[in-house]
């Protein structure tokens, strides 16, 4: 068996695919008040806001547990509304060796649809796949369109 996986998650949104796209982009910070339940901070390490080889920190909760993160910005597609991101410390990398989501998000009728997905390679055959993440992945998305969506 592998160690290598790939998840994928569609979430359908009432904001526009920029508008989601700008916030994990330019504005990752403020994910804590719009998902404060799952995002408890978010932090620039390295590097400016919305540029390719940033570094941002994470302080989110996964499965009841505070955890944390830092993420490289690998790569930002403004014309199709995408970042690419790579875990380089934290909690997760206890469990895999190697972990990048890429989130794009893409105009669907009056809103848009929010594409995640996960590569990842785990430690060992004894690693969960992290479907959990991808859940609140997904649960964050909710949140974020519900804020941005809000009159």
């Amino acid at each position: 068996m592998s160690l290598y996986g790939k998840l994928e998650a569609d979430v359908e949104i009432k904001a526009p695919a920029n508008k989601f796209h700008e916030v994990f982009c330019s504005r990752p910070h403020h994910i804590s008040t719009m998902s404060p339940d799952k995002i408890q901070a978010c932090n620039l390490h390295e590097g400016d806001l919305g540029k390719e080889g940033s570094v941002i920190g994470w302080n989110y909760v996964h499965d009841g547990e505070a955890k944390v993160g830092k993420q490289k910005v690998e790569a930002i597609d403004p014309v199709n509304n995408s970042i690419t991101l790579k875990l380089i410390e934290g909690d997760l990398l206890k469990q895999y060796k190697s972990f990048v989501s890429k989130i794009q998000a893409t105009p669907k009728g009056n809103g848009s649809v929010v594409h995640w997905t996960f590569e990842y390679e785990k430690l060992n055959q004894s690693v969960a796949h992290p479907e959990t993440l991808l859940d609140l992945a997904v649960q964050m998305s909710k949140d974020i369109d519900s804020y941005l969506t809000q009159a």
